[in-house]
């Protein structure tokens, strides 16, 4: 990792998407965090804030309402964007994701495009930049 790479923490339960995820973040040129649960995210967020999180919808125990609530406790200046990853596009879901904190949201499956364009919006990367596997 370089000083000035972007970290991001996957939250998700699903080991399959998360080792996706994990592959697409490090082609952007992002560090990869993971969490299986949101209670194991907010912890982890708490011991190392990270510049965005990439969230379920659907997560055990703690759903993604959960997670926001409890990253709302953060100081305001430790809350990272947070991407809702949903596999349905439902208004509703996204009306209550963001009204909690979620800012932006990516329909699963998602692809390095998919992902790299929320990344760019947010300012977490170049759009721009070659990726790893592009040519300059």
């Amino acid at each position: 990792m370089t000083l000035s790479q972007k970290y991001c923490l996957i939250v998700e339960d699903s080991d399959l998407i998360r080792t996706i995820a994990v592959r697409l973040l490090t082609d952007l040129g992002v560090e990869p965090g993971e969490a299986r649960s949101a209670g194991e995210a907010i912890v982890s967020c708490a011991q190392r804030p990270p510049d965005a999180v990439l969230l379920d919808w659907d997560l055990p125990a703690m759903g993604a309402l959960d997670f926001l609530r409890g990253i709302a406790a953060l100081a305001p200046e430790s809350r990272p964007p947070i991407i809702l990853c949903a596999t349905e596009n439902d208004p509703q879901q996204f009306t209550l994701a963001r009204a909690a904190g979620a800012g932006h949201h990516v329909l699963k499956p998602f692809d390095r495009k998919m992902l790299g364009d929320v990344l760019a919006e947010i300012g977490m990367i170049d759009a721009d930049a070659p990726r790893v596997g592009q040519q300059a």
